[in-house]
């Protein structure tokens, strides 16, 4: 009887070993989420190959000329307009994820935004955006069910949006390789919850396009969210939204 005890003690301690050193490849190694966005990621994204000085097919980017003829600017009126997301902007959210006691990130990203910026001169008069909620994806289809499902219930809530509620003058437009930021405050709604929001973003310009970076913080309880938290995976009580738009003239 007490080797048979012995076996079973031998076999539960190698079980908890194999359990927690899973844990640990997948936390190091098997997860790999995608660095936080950074301003230099709305330079990349109006520059086209992301080398300073090029444009989109990689060529040396001769720029406009405002009414003093400085090479590389643009007049305000170069602004003017209505614009809208294109195909390669992305909303991610980034939350701290706990697997038996092992640190790493969970990330879920989109692409499918629609909206409109309004500029006039050098002010954003109005903005608007939609995500499509059922279109985020991570690395792990577990985590993903979790997203669609219980968490962020997205059958019932299928989008997300942000509305801004007072005009941006960014006093200048950005020169080429440069960022100029500015505070925004709007209203953003998650899981049927509307909160008044207020963030730093930065905008670049480049090539006829206009590249947005900007993070947001969420505390999920202001938003009736379920704590992702699940088994043996824990995760803090809020997270970020993080997004890096491109916009065209609509």
């Amino acid at each position: 009887m007490k080797r048979h005890w012995k076996k079973v003690v031998i076999g539960l301690v190698a079980l908890v070993a194999l359990v927690f050193a899973a844990s640990f490849i997948y936390a190091k190694w098997i997860n790999d989420p995608p660095a936080k966005k950074t301003e230099q990621d709305a330079i990349d994204i109006v520059q086209g190959s992301g080398v300073p000085g090029t444009d989109a097919t990689g060529d040396t980017a001769t720029g406009s000329t405002d009414g003093a003829g400085t090479p590389g600017t643009v007049g305000a009126d170069g602004v003017t307009g209505t614009w809208a997301p294109a195909a390669d902007s992305e909303l991610c959210y980034r939350v701290k994820e706990s697997i038996n006691g092992f640190d790493t990130e969970g990330v879920g990203c989109s692409n499918s935004i629609t909206g409109s910026l309004v500029i006039d001169g050098t002010v954003v008069s109005s903005a608007d955006f939609t995500v499509d909620m059922t279109t985020f994806s991570s690395d792990e289809g577990r985590r993903d069910g979790q997203f669609n499902g219980r968490i962020m219930e997205v059958s019932q809530f299928p989008t997300g949006t942000f509305v801004l509620t007072g005009p941006l003058d960014f006093g200048a437009i950005p020169a080429d390789g440069e960022t100029i930021t500015v505070t925004a405050t709007g209203e953003l709604t998650l899981h049927g919850v509307t909160n008044t929001v207020t963030f730093e973003l930065s905008a670049a310009f480049g090539n006829g396009r206009i590249g947005v970076f900007g993070n947001i913080p969420v505390t999920f309880a202001d938003y009736d969210i379920t704590n992702p938290s699940f088994g043996t995976i824990s995760t803090e009580d809020h997270g970020l939204l993080e997004f890096v738009l491109a916009f065209d003239p609509a």
